[in-house]
């Protein structure tokens, strides 16, 4: 047990961190939550310097429930990261309805992803997904006193409850075909050969992970709980919890059902086409930035879903590679979102209004224009990069017709994008009076994003193969 705990260092200190800070936050109330906030930083730093510490570690604790490695611990990274940005940038959004509360939903749940994305048993696996979603629902209707935000948690909580309840029927099929919970096992079970009840609960924990990506047809949630959680947490879910839950579904495809890959690929390539077309064509009429990102959402999962397709381990590099460069673009997008506000304050989001935006912030849209471009994959933008990886992975693996579908569907996905670039260039200035200036912190991770994304990215492919094929070999 003591070796083990040793082996679990980012989560202990997670776990402490965010019961330290409950305390604090329990006997000081709102008016320290600045110190929460630091708390919570310091926190997920020192998680991130003990996944670094023992990166390239391999070693399965607790009875082989978990396993710490080198894929665990790149999508560990870009949780924590990703957390730590959205710990930062909430208090100019909240203002005075900043709560204690905010920082620990936040450690909490980047445990709880942290679990999902070492989990090699079905159980650990429903234990990180709970501990993450519970903290999601909550966070989603954080604004009490707004309408919108109460309805995105309960819609989240009651659709989150039914994929749940999908994932649970799926595990204990798993279980009662093939004896055990853990992924080797039913590995092992699924090599004797598939049956009905073995791929029935290889369909049903699909779906259950699936609504946890937001993949069509389980994306439902996605669009109203994107528009009206608070955006910090709005960022918070499209980042995090999206590398978490397609960390786990590769996981759990390439590890517990290596040996039926004939049968879970089919659904990957269904899902990869939804998602992709659904993804693109629903985005075209939305008037809402923050919808029409959550749609973004959905159409990136998709490419994403065509690396993992291929069932190789170049697919799965390349997945890995294209959830680096999908979090920073989307982090700086909502960033920018974060900004757009008229002179009150308020919040803009209505993409008609952003007409002529160029005019009146022209560092913000040129920002927000490369940000757009990346996720549209349109070179010489690093965007490209991973959609390149992820259509040759899908080649080399003889799925060239879904690749073909996917790069003509993907062309779909640049008229949203180009068509909001086409309003804050080149339609004429719209009435809404913008305020000028952010926060020095907020502008800095823009532009250091915007920068990478840019053609600063290509210098850091060299590097990013080595992690990112070192990463996927382990689940090899």
């Amino acid at each position: 047990m003591t070796a083990d705990l040793a082996l679990i260092w980012p989560e202990l200190i997670l776990t402490i961190g965010g019961l330290v800070t409950l305390l604090l936050g329990t006997f000081g109330g709102d008016r320290q939550v600045g110190l929460y906030q630091l708390a919570s930083l310091v926190t997920l730093a020192a998680a991130a310097a003990a996944v670094v510490a023992m990166f390239g570690t391999q070693a399965s604790v607790f009875s082989n429930t978990l396993e710490v490695d080198a894929f665990g611990g790149f999508a560990k990274l870009l949780i924590y990261a990703a957390s730590f940005i959205c710990i930062l940038i909430a208090p100019r959004f909240f203002k005075d309805a900043m709560r204690a509360e905010y920082p620990v939903l936040i450690l909490f749940a980047a445990l709880g992803m942290g679990i999902m994305a070492s989990a090699r048993d079905l159980m650990t696996l429903y234990v990180g997904l709970e501990l993450n979603s519970l903290a999601a629902y909550v966070l989603a209707s954080f604004m009490r006193s707004d309408d919108r935000s109460s309805e995105a948690g309960l819609k989240y909580f009651v659709l989150g409850a039914l994929a749940s309840g999908m994932l649970l029927y799926g595990i204990s099929l798993l279980y009662g075909f093939s004896g055990t919970t853990q992924f080797a096992g039913i590995a092992q079970a699924m090599g004797g050969g598939m049956n009905n009840g073995l791929l029935f609960g290889l369909v049903f924990v699909i779906a259950g992970l699936a609504f946890k990506i937001s993949a069509v047809p389980f994306h439902m949630w996605t669009p109203d709980v994107y528009e009206g959680a608070p955006t910090p947490v709005t960022t918070f879910f499209a980042s995090a919890p999206k590398v978490a839950a397609m960390a786990l579904m590769t996981r759990v495809v390439i590890e517990a059902m290596g040996p039926a890959t004939a049968a879970w690929q089919q659904i990957m390539i269904f899902l990869a086409l939804a998602s992709i077309i659904l993804g693109a064509v629903g985005a075209i009429g939305q008037k809402n930035i923050k919808r029409l990102l959550a749609y973004s959402s959905i159409n990136n999962v998709g490419f994403m879903l065509v690396g993992l397709a291929a069932g190789t381990q170049q697919g799965v590099e390349s997945v890995l590679t294209y959830l680096l460069v999908y979090v920073v673009t989307t982090i700086g997008s909502f960033l920018v979102v974060l900004q757009l506000r008229d002179t009150d304050g308020n919040p803009i989001e209505s993409i008609p209004a952003l007409a002529g935006f160029s005019q009146r912030r022209p560092g913000l849209a040129a920002a927000m224009a490369v940000f757009l471009f990346s996720l549209a994959g349109i070179p010489p933008l690093f965007g490209f990069w991973p959609k390149y990886l992820v259509f040759q992975a899908a080649v080399d693996a003889n799925l060239l017709p879904l690749a073909i579908a996917g790069i003509v569907a993907s062309v779909i996905g640049a008229f949203y994008y180009i068509a909001v670039i086409k309003t804050m260039y080149f339609d004429d200035k719209s009435e809404v009076e913008f305020g000028t200036g952010g926060v020095v912190v907020e502008d800095a991770v823009i532009t250091a994003s915007a920068l990478w994304l840019s053609v600063v990215g290509y210098f850091f492919i060299p590097v990013l193969a080595v992690v990112s094929a070192t990463a996927a070999a382990v689940l090899f």
